[in-house]
């Protein structure tokens, strides 16, 4: 009996085709792991989760990683693929993502004040209004605003607005020089659409982290309903592949993914639900096929 949660669908209804990696022998040279933290604070991280997911994912580390939610990128910079495909509906995040691959450099002063805060929400916006999302300088206030806002919160209205007020932080360390990223992130692919666009290769190792099936913010202009979350189970359980899904293990969740033959795992996520002052822990529902 689980509620549903409004987060975002696809700003681009396109048809994604994967393009075969390219070969790159210097990143599949032993090296010693880097350890990168994710650039952005994200609401529903999942590097607690990374341990968890390390033992399936190293018996299949030959094949490409595929997330159709990559959110804050911890999964993927916990398991270090080689190869993968990242999308998210986000089209702000992904274009962040897409500088940071060029080694972002950051120019705009950055300092925890609400004054420049909202200037640059108010910037931010403009720069949406005006078709300027793929602007570097539109990625740096995106990166600013993630770190500065309420709990990074990604919140936009319906129309299309970053509306998240300033946080409460007595300090914030900011980054200004993204180039430690540029090796792991240069053979990944990042994009923005409907998950059900992406054309899938047989052998793809997926990881998908959908919006919860609870109450949430919203996380775009776009929702995803529970039509949504039994749309993404049906098309994952239908991909050959080693396939993973997370999600609070609501009711309707877990029968979901039983009635698909998903193997389902539980464990105790590091949050709790808040809605009505309800602090009960958050049970993580791991469904698995093809493992």
């Amino acid at each position: 009996m689980g509620v549903q949660s409004i987060l975002p669908e696809s700003e681009l209804p396109v048809t994604l085709t994967a393009t075969p990696p390219v070969t790159r022998p210097d990143l599949m040279q032993d090296q010693p792991p880097i350890q990168l933290k994710p650039p952005l604070k994200w609401a529903g991280g999942k590097r607690w989760l990374v341990p968890h997911l390390k033992p399936h994912w190293e018996n299949h580390r030959h094949r490409r990683y595929v997330e159709p939610f990559c959110g804050g990128l911890a999964v993927p910079l916990g398991l270090q693929p080689s190869y993968a495909w990242l999308n998210d509906n986000n089209q702000h995040l992904i274009e962040f993502y897409r500088w940071v691959q060029r080694g972002l450099q950051m120019e705009i002063p950055v300092a925890n004040d609400r004054d420049l805060y909202y200037h640059y929400r108010a910037t931010f916006n403009q720069n949406v209004r005006d078709g300027r999302q793929r602007d570097k300088t539109t990625s740096e206030l995106f990166y600013y605003l993630n770190r500065t806002c309420y709990n990074g919160l990604c919140r936009f209205n319906r129309k299309g607005e970053f509306n998240v007020p300033f946080g409460s932080y007595k300090r914030i360390n900011y980054l200004e020089d993204f180039s430690p990223y540029c090796q792991m992130l240069d053979p990944w692919r990042f994009t923005t659409a409907d998950f059900e666009s992406m054309k899938l290769e047989p052998d793809d190792f997926v990881y998908a982290d959908p919006p919860y099936d609870v109450p949430f913010v919203q996380y775009s202009q776009y929702g995803f309903n529970w039509d949504d979350q039994v749309r993404l189970a049906k098309w994952l359980a239908s991909h050959l592949g080693p396939t993973i899904i997370s999600n609070q293990a609501t009711e309707r969740i877990v029968s979901l993914y039983r009635q698909l033959g998903y193997q389902l795992h539980y464990y105790t996520a590091p949050r709790r639900i808040s809605c009505n002052g309800d602090r009960t822990p958050a049970i993580e529902v791991l469904a698995l096929r093809n493992i």
